[in-house]
């Protein structure tokens, strides 16, 4: 009588016994990506803290009391605002909205001796790390509140930091704007972003944030500060773009991860989470029994090969 053979052909050297192999359950898989999801993408967002302030030089506390930014989610930015560019031509707000992108909105004036300028260089910093090129998947729109100020000022501006942000075709998606009192004083207030004069120090005394507003020019997300987190401002783009930019993964992430107004950040969704989880342990079992079915198929190959050369 024969004797049935069952043997297991390693793939590396040929023959031999059956090495044996880290098994998961079928759970492991899911839990372990959202862990992931959890690690890799939790948006730390600056704009949950109070908004910074300048005090001039020689300035008076009562000056702070109307230095504020209100957020304004969901508010209509005015597009019919007229402005001037850095080349001096007349242009209007809505000419920066008709692209279909996300906008950036910065106001600063161009001559502030400090937080201006850290503003600036707190945006390009953070645009260094986000892969996203203004022009291309947004705008980037900067905006003088102090009506004295020439284009030919925001055109030296605007070649200090194109220069600084050093990404290719920056120049044509970063615009520097100037205008008149009535101009910027919509804006401001329809942002919600408070600065006075003060005849002290001769200077303004303002607060430091950025926003964000959609392509049909409704305000999103803010970001308070002059340090602003990458990750964060990347998923408000694509947030605000209504997914037209990103990846894939901003999108599973942007599923997790939901912006809370009330608190200024992104949070998890904790029930989004569990039917992520819940999907990916379905796909996980399945793909388990089709690895189990595969592996007694070869089991009952190798046995008949067993008993045939027996």
């Amino acid at each position: 009588m024969k004797e049935r053979v069952l043997r297991f052909i390693s793939p590396s050297s040929g023959e031999g016994s059956a090495r044996p192999r880290a098994t998961f359950a079928p759970g492991f898989w899911p839990l372990a990506l959202c862990l992931l999801c959890l690690c890799a993408a939790t948006a730390r967002a600056q704009y949950g803290r109070p908004p910074m302030s300048s005090m001039p030089q020689g300035g008076t506390p009562d000056v702070l009391r109307d230095v504020k930014i209100e957020q304004r989610l969901g508010a209509q930015v005015p597009l019919d605002l007229s402005f001037r560019d850095e080349a001096g031509r007349g242009v209007r707000l809505e000419e920066y909205f008709r692209r279909g992108k996300p906008v950036v909105l910065t106001l600063v004036y161009y001559e502030c001796p400090m937080l201006c300028n850290q503003i600036l260089n707190g945006l390009v910093g953070t645009l260094d790390a986000v892969s996203f090129t203004p022009g291309e998947e947004f705008e980037i729109v900067t905006v003088s509140f102090d009506p004295r100020e020439t284009p030919e000022l925001a055109a030296r501006k605007k070649e200090t930091y194109v220069k600084r942000y050093r990404r290719e075709g920056a120049a044509g998606g970063w615009h520097f704007l100037t205008g008149d009192e009535a101009q910027v004083r919509r804006l401001a207030e329809a942002v919600g972003f408070g600065y006075v004069w003060d005849e002290r120090s001769q200077q303004f005394a303002h607060s430091s944030a950025i926003m964000v507003a959609t392509p049909e020019g409704r305000l999103s997300h803010y970001f308070y500060g002059i340090d602003y987190d990458p990750r964060a401002l990347r998923l408000a783009l694509v947030e605000s773009s209504s997914s037209k930019v990103g990846s894939p993964v901003d999108q599973l992430v942007l599923y997790c991860y939901h912006y809370d107004p009330t608190t200024g950040k992104y949070g998890p969704v904790i029930m989004n989470i569990m039917r992520l989880a819940g999907i990916l342990t379905v796909i996980a079992a399945v793909a388990l029994v089709l690895v189990l079915r595969r592996r007694r198929a070869g089991e009952r190959w190798e046995t008949e090969i067993g008993v045939g050369g027996a």
